[in-house]
């Protein structure tokens, strides 16, 4: 079950990203391809990796995107759990404890996450923050970029965002204690139109809402 939906928000990226033109080429590169992507839907498969190289969970998702603050990221299984993100109000939605905690979601706050940054397309500072590599590919068939916290209390070791064919195909977080999380993207399909109505959640009668930090 999802721990921390924010790092977990934050992680799967992308969403309004806009050029920063005294960037490197290789955060260039990264920020187009980032760019791209108006709406992107995708089934998503999440690896809990030990330090051993055990995996440690295996979950299934189904996510949706859409700019510039429209986020739906469904965990299937094994533990089902939902959450909605729309513009400044988060749905966090856990049916096996028959409750929702509604909060405030601020896409400024929480600017020490990478994830947070590529999700509200504010990659502006990244190379501030990261170095980042292109350590793999030379065209838009393959291409893995490398993002290395230049922070010493960054929680992570190392980041990698691959693309295959300008597409989004896989996302590894390295924290320093040791423990990977692997995001494979699958079935993904970008830039088709997705209803508004998706990044809107209403509790089912009987559930317990919790207003968490909740000002509207």
């Amino acid at each position: 079950m999802m721990t921390n939906h924010k790092l977990l928000v934050a992680s799967v990226l992308l969403y309004s990203c806009a050029v920063n033109v005294s960037a490197q080429p290789d955060e260039q590169t990264l920020e187009m391809l980032l760019q791209a992507i108006d709406t992107l839907s995708a089934d998503v498969v999440q690896l809990i990796v030990e330090s051993d190289g055990g995996v440690l969970e295996e979950s299934k998702i189904h996510m949706y995107l859409k700019k510039p603050n429209g986020f739906y990221w469904e965990t299937l299984s094994p533990f089902p759990e939902l959450v909605v993100i729309n513009d400044d109000t988060l749905w966090n939605y856990v049916p096996d404890l028959e409750q929702v905690v509604v909060e405030d979601w601020d896409w400024e706050s929480d600017r020490s996450e990478l994830a947070a940054q590529l999700l509200s397309g504010r990659t502006e500072n990244l190379s501030t923050q990261y170095a980042i590599v292109l350590v793999a590919g030379t065209d838009s068939e393959y291409q893995e970029f490398e993002l290395t916290p230049l922070a010493s209390d960054s929680i992570y070791e190392q980041i990698s965002i691959n693309f295959l064919a300008a597409e989004l195909d896989m996302i590894y977080l390295n924290n320093k204690n040791g423990q990977k999380t692997v995001w494979q993207f699958e079935n993904a399909v970008r830039n088709q139109p997705l209803e508004d109505s998706l990044f809107e959640f209403v509790p089912p009668d009987g559930i317990e809402v919790i207003e968490n930090n909740y000002t509207r």
